[in-house]
């Protein structure tokens, strides 16, 4: 007869995805407690942009859905006012 040695019960993994996979980055709006992304806020939104002027993505920045929304809206809003560049050079 084999022995049956029973193993022990791993612990879940903290990490969310796939081992080895980096943890996700909590989205800095969240933590600030901002309810809406203010476009005249340039300091808070180049943080959301490339060297090149594009927005970054969710992937990238670690912002939750409902703020990657208010990002988008709000760089475009300041691009119109003139405080954020539609492109560098």
């Amino acid at each position: 007869m084999p022995s049956s040695k029973v193993q022990p019960r791993r612990e879940k993994s903290t990490t969310a995805g796939a081992p080895g996979q980096p943890r996700r980055r909590p989205c800095q709006f969240c933590q600030d407690k901002v309810e809406e992304v203010d476009a005249k806020n340039v300091a808070a939104l180049r943080r959301s942009l490339t060297d090149k002027g594009k927005i970054r993505s969710r992937r990238v920045t670690g912002t939750c859905p409902r703020h990657q929304l208010q990002v988008a809206a709000a760089v475009k809003r300041a691009r119109e006012m003139a405080l954020l560049p539609y492109a560098t050079r």
